[in-house]
């Protein structure tokens, strides 16, 4: 099973790539949401994709019992979403406000738009 899913990074990461090579701030957005799934598939990948016991120690024992899974690659990927979806908002904000006052969504055009005139909203809005 770990072979298909090496496959399945690969093309995440280099779907994710292309779609960052883009001008298109939305194509941008889309590259790296698929890039942080490609992440958060090889960090579960690394782990062993087998079925395990729970990782629950008995008492009396300082280490994992053998054939137990391994919570690191779990907890890790669950900080890693928490992490790209803030990210992913931040970017989408940034894009939406960038978007209001230049008018175009085009990396190249953004460079030489000048931004509307328009008095800022007040402070605490």
């Amino acid at each position: 099973m770990e072979p298909v899913f090496a496959i399945l990074v690969g093309l995440f990461f280099a779907a994710a790539i292309y779609l960052m090579l883009s001008r298109i701030t939305i194509r941008i957005m889309l590259g790296i949401a698929i890039l942080g799934n490609a992440v958060n598939l090889l960090l579960f990948t690394a782990g062993r994709v087998t079925r395990e016991v729970p990782p629950i120690i008995p008492d009396g024992l300082d280490t994992l019992p053998a054939g137990a899974a391994n919570p690191l690659p779990q907890a890790l990927i669950l900080t890693a979403i928490v992490i790209s979806f803030s990210f992913l908002t931040f970017l989408l904000v940034l894009t939406y406000r960038a978007y209001q006052d230049l008018e175009t969504d085009n990396t190249d055009e953004m460079r030489f738009a000048e931004p509307r005139d328009r008095p800022l909203p007040p402070a605490g809005y």
